[in-house]
């Protein structure tokens, strides 16, 4: 797992699985952006195609991710990854609504801080449930694998 990650052995050994889904959680501040951004690094280097960065601008902005050693920020591999802004969770269901227009479909979409985009209040008041968050994530979670599979 940690070679997708990292970059140790040749790149051509990268491996992911068309139906993976992976989940990075820690603590604020512990590298998650730098790990996940070295992850689409790697996915477009194991392929031709491209990779899709969904974040919010203003964050990323402000804590850009740490590149590895030897990584050129204007190569080519780095044009392959696609950022999309998106503020909140309706970014996120307009973008995957929209996914099947993709061609071809990109080799990885990485949502950085996932859980940052739902507010707490509004999902609680929408579902009128304590647990409103929650749902309202397994929802759009539900949707953007939908849609990615879908797409293929």
């Amino acid at each position: 797992m940690m070679e997708k990650f990292l970059p140790v052995g040749r790149f051509d050994d990268f491996r992911c699985s068309g139906d993976s889904i992976l989940l990075l959680s820690g603590p604020p501040s512990s590298g998650k952006t730098s790990l996940v951004f070295q992850f689409a690094i790697n996915s477009a280097t194991a392929s031709a195609g491209n990779v899709v960065f969904i974040c919010n601008r203003r964050k990323l902005e402000s804590k850009p991710p740490y590149l590895a050693q030897g990584i050129d920020a204007s190569s080519d591999i780095i044009n392959r990854i696609q950022m999309k802004y998106v503020d909140d969770e309706e970014g996120i269901k307009k973008y995957f609504a929209a996914f099947h227009m993709h061609d071809p479909a990109p080799v990885s979409v990485i949502i950085d801080d996932f859980a940052d985009f739902f507010d707490q209040g509004n999902c609680q008041e929408r579902y009128n449930n304590t647990r409103g968050r929650d749902l309202a994530m397994v929802r759009v979670l539900a949707l953007c694998r939908n849609a990615i599979l879908c797409a293929k």
